[in-house]
């Protein structure tokens, strides 16, 4: 053996004891503290994708709810739309009834106030036709040429 090995092994047996002394705790503390940011770091990136996770589920409960609520909302706006639909043709049947009902009640008025001008005519003829048989002396021959001249009249 020789004096070079044991030079070189109390060197490194010193080297050692001062890596030992100075070097071992922070370079353990350093890699303890980038195991533990390591660790931290896969902790929050699981977190993380329960959390996206659960946000893409909320998500989706979301838009089905929205969704539902637009029916809903487009449903009730056409049961309105048909309920509007319904309230004017009852208006306008309505109307219409009442329009009629005015004009048979015109035509029936109009149809009175004819009868009544054609009693007065039968009337005024009938006296006129009386008139003229009173005149005459009575006999079928002139009678019946006053009631035909009546009729022609009428």
């Amino acid at each position: 053996m020789n004096l070079t090995l044991f030079g070189q092994l109390a060197s490194f047996a010193l080297f050692s004891y001062l890596v030992y002394r100075f070097l071992w705790d922070p370079i353990t503390n350093m890699l303890e503290e980038r195991r533990k940011r390591v660790a931290d770091g896969l902790a929050a990136a699981e977190r993380g994708q329960r959390e996206q996770e659960l946000a893409e589920k909320h998500a989706r409960e979301v838009l089905l709810e929205a969704k539902e609520q637009a029916n809903e909302i487009i449903a009730n706006a056409q049961r309105r739309a048909d309920e509007i639909v319904e309230g004017a043709k009852d208006d306008a049947r309505i109307e219409g009834e009442r329009i009629v009902s005015a004009a048979r009640s015109e035509v029936d008025q109009q149809i009175n106030l004819a009868r009544e001008g054609l009693r007065r005519e039968v009337v005024a003829l009938a006296i006129e036709g009386a008139e003229q048989v009173l005149k005459r002396k009575i006999d079928a021959k002139t009678n019946s040429e006053a009631l035909e001249k009546l009729a022609a009249q009428l």
